[in-house]
């Protein structure tokens, strides 16, 4: 008898989130970068950093993810602070949050800053009454129109 395992459905990108593998093949082509700056082969590579020249053609592709470890013995190799690798990262894919965003993190920083904890409770009182919303939105419309006559 066969069990059928539910396909779970890849996770959602918010936005100005990179996946992995975005990052990945960053690495990579970063990696790639240097190695020809510095004139090397992947042969010559492959041979510092102590592994087969498939394998570094795959961290330059960004195929093969590169453990910590061996990053570190590849910016050695590369004359170069691990942090180079990324480098450029941030700027290519910095994250731009919506307005909506904005509101809800300063909301959450006043929320955490009040003083009270009967203020907070009141802020979450006020929250759902206005989630609740429908049954009291006709009158406050009316007494908006009554001020404003």
């Amino acid at each position: 008898m066969a069990s059928s395992s539910p396909v779970k459905p890849a996770p959602r990108r918010g936005p100005g989130r990179a996946r992995a593998q975005d990052i990945d093949r960053y690495v990579g082509a970063r990696m790639r970068e240097r190695r020809i700056m510095l004139g090397l082969t992947q042969q010559q590579m492959a041979e510092l950093i102590g592994v087969t020249y498939q394998q570094a053609h795959k961290y330059e592709k960004g195929i093969n993810r590169i453990a910590a470890g061996r990053l570190y013995t590849i910016a050695q190799a590369l004359g170069v602070d691990v942090g180079w690798f990324f480098e450029g990262l941030e700027s290519e894919q910095r994250f731009k949050p919506t307005p909506q965003q904005r509101m809800l993190l300063e909301l959450a920083r006043n929320f955490v800053a009040m003083p009270n904890r009967k203020y907070q409770d009141a802020i979450c009182a006020l929250a759902r009454a206005l989630a609740e919303g429908g049954e009291g939105e006709e009158e406050a419309k009316a007494e908006d129109e009554g001020k404003t006559r």
